[in-house]
């Protein structure tokens, strides 16, 4: 594709969640930097959900409509409209999206899956961010050699240093921590146990190595959260996603329930721990070969969390190591699929 081409980017708009902003941002950096000179064009994912003749004009006046990344095949944007899927003549290239179902979540129904397999079925390459995605694909009948496993965009984020760093102390152990209060409808039930998990670790860690606690911030429905966790001293982070991939970097340890608080971290080559509410949250552990990185919610009554923070700070250094080569083979991966597009 010569440079000076039309691309529509159609991706999840919540510009609140910093997980989705930065994805968008990722991915249009990649677009970019691949393409120098084209032009971006914006869509929201629910343009997907019914025919419109207008958006699937603008659509397929387009030379590439680029779907992803994030958690597309997510009941809230589906059932997307068979209709539109089969009048969009534009090629179609699915870049690092995710399929979502949460703890307790219902199964997707047979209209939303069909339009999931109708995107799939008309995108010329279809990219998933973790193999959770691929076999749900697989099972509803896309080839298995269609589907490329090629990570989550906002793995390969660009870090940019802000003008203040808050006081960042290198000498000081620094925690980051990150709770899920935007949407997760079961929250309540794990709430306790939740937030007396992160107490006793943030409280362990100041008492027995002056260890500084940020709260990651991601979501603005966490400040109806984060004051609950009463950890002294704790330090408010909510910077733009290119900044805050700045302070994931120079932190310790990231303890998360956020999707992208994991991603973030291990882009930045920090070792994170995922608080699992979310099969997505199991996959991510599995895709970046470290599946030992997440802790189930049925463990943090019995100090599970403590227990796991300990451990992967003793392993600071391997664990650095391990994702600098697991970003390293991503970044190849993620640079070879958009290559593909050459040959369309």
């Amino acid at each position: 594709m010569a440079s000076g081409k039309t691309i529509i980017h159609i991706h999840v708009r919540d510009k609140k969640n910093k997980g989705d902003a930065a994805i968008v941002l990722a991915v249009q950096e990649a677009l970019r930097q691949r393409f120098p000179g084209c032009r971006l064009i914006d869509l929201p994912v629910e343009c997907l959900k019914k025919y419109d003749a207008r958006t699937l004009a603008r659509i397929n006046s387009a030379d590439l409509a680029v779907v992803g990344g994030g958690g597309i095949f997510y009941r809230y944007f589906l059932p997307f409209s068979l209709k539109m899927m089969a009048a969009i003549k534009t090629p179609i290239i699915i870049f690092g999206v995710g399929y979502i179902r949460e703890i307790g979540a219902r199964s997707l129904q047979k209209s939303e899956i069909a339009g999931i397999v109708a995107l799939a079925r008309r995108a010329k390459l279809i990219g998933v961010r973790d193999y959770y995605t691929k076999t749900f694909l697989a099972r509803n009948k896309i080839a298995p050699a269609k589907i490329e496993v090629i990570g989550d965009p906002a793995i390969l984020l660009k870090e940019i240093k802000p003008e203040s760093t808050g006081g960042l102390s290198s000498s000081r152990l620094k925690i980051g921590l990150n709770l899920n209060y935007s949407g997760w409808l079961g929250f309540g039930k794990w709430r306790d146990d939740i937030l007396a998990a992160y107490r006793e670790t943030a409280e362990y860690f100041q008492k027995n190595f002056r260890a500084q606690i940020y709260y990651l911030k991601h979501h603005p429905g966490e400040d109806n959260i984060w004051p609950d966790l009463k950890i002294k001293n704790l330090k408010i982070v909510d910077w733009p996603p290119r900044e805050q991939k700045y302070l994931y970097g120079r932190l310790d340890l990231v303890i998360g329930m956020m999707l992208h608080s994991a991603v973030l971290a291990f882009g930045a080559l920090t070792p994170e721990i995922n608080v699992a509410y979310d099969l997505r949250n199991r996959s991510f552990a599995r895709f970046i070969s470290c599946p030992e990185l997440v802790v189930d919610l049925k463990e943090l009554k019995r100090g599970g969390l403590l227990k796991k923070a300990r451990s992967v700070l003793k392993k600071e250094a391997a664990y650095r190591r391990k994702f600098a080569a697991k970003v390293l083979k991503i970044k190849i991966k993620q640079a070879g699929f958009l290559n593909k597009i050459t040959l369309l």
